[in-house]
């Protein structure tokens, strides 16, 4: 298992594929626009003209792309993974996609002896840079057994959920708790400035006790400097929202707190803030 395939070099693939190489593996990659792995190729990384040749010289493919309508174009696609992947081999889609997508390349591989998993993640940029992300897997347990060394070099918490699908599920979990988080966040430090507070100190203050997340420590900083660069875009907070909610309408369940941080990012992608980080909820707040 020396040669990694990995589909999708964006602000948090390219960290990824980069720690996979300088950890010893032979890496090749492919993304729609060559430039944006550009400094994973600098690295010693190996460039594939297509996704089938990418697919042929790997043991292990990884998928980090932007929608549910990319995952299902790389994987079945006419050019896509299963038109190329050989029995025995390791797919990893770490996307955050919808969980019935992910059973179906999981029913997929079992009928082509491949073995498939879902393992979406979450930490963002700063954790695709510094290996620290949190990652929630479904698929086979013995495919994830013999897949945990390379989790271990992404992440520091890498935890098996169960069958196909669940990883996905689980990252849904994800962000139904930092939808609502975000919003408090915002709130906060607009109410710290108000009340003519030093919103750095409150932060000192606050992130440390009850209201601790990791939202307010990493992002909360960010939103103070007027920092909206993506960690995580909006365009693709709205499209977790999305999902999240319509799994929880399947299971006819209520998210209040879901769908107002849904429409909050919603207005915000059509003031044109989409390709911003989702600290920039803030903008909604500061005046």
């Amino acid at each position: 298992m020396r040669t990694v395939g990995f589909i999708g070099t964006g602000v948090m693939g390219s960290s990824m594929a980069l720690r996979i190489l300088q950890s010893g593996y032979r890496v090749l990659v492919f993304t729609r626009t060559r430039s944006k792995a550009s400094s994973v190729l600098q690295a010693g990384a190996e460039w594939a003209n297509s996704i089938s040749e990418l697919v042929i010289h790997s043991d292990v493919v990884i998928t980090m792309v932007g929608f549910p309508k990319d995952v299902e174009e790389v994987y079945f696609g006419e050019n896509g993974i299963f038109q190329s992947a050989k029995p025995g081999m390791y797919l990893i889609d770490m996307t955050t996609s919808s969980p019935g997508l992910a059973d179906r390349i999981g029913r997929v591989a079992v009928e082509l002896n491949i073995h498939a998993l879902d393992a979406p993640v979450s930490g963002g940029d700063v954790g695709a840079r510094d290996g620290t992300l949190s990652i929630m897997v479904g698929g086979e347990e013995r495919a994830f057994t013999a897949m945990k060394p390379i989790f271990d070099i992404l992440g520091k918490n890498v935890v098996y959920h169960g069958p196909s699908g669940a990883g996905q599920h689980t990252k849904m979990c994800n962000q139904i708790a930092i939808a609502s988080n975000m919003i408090g966040v915002c709130e906060a430090i607009a109410y710290a400035k108000e009340a003519g507070l030093d919103p750095d100190r409150v932060l000192q203050s606050i992130s440390s006790g009850a209201a601790g997340s990791w939202s307010l420590t990493h992002l909360a900083p960010r939103m103070i400097q007027g920092d909206m660069k993506p960690g995580f875009y909006i365009k693709h907070f709205i499209k977790d929202m999305g999902i999240a909610l319509d799994e929880a309408k399947k299971m006819h369940m209520d998210t209040p707190g879901l769908e107002m941080a849904l429409n909050l990012y919603k207005h915000l992608s059509d003031l044109g803030y989409g390709e911003l980080g989702t600290q920039a909820l803030y903008n909604m707040y500061s005046k």
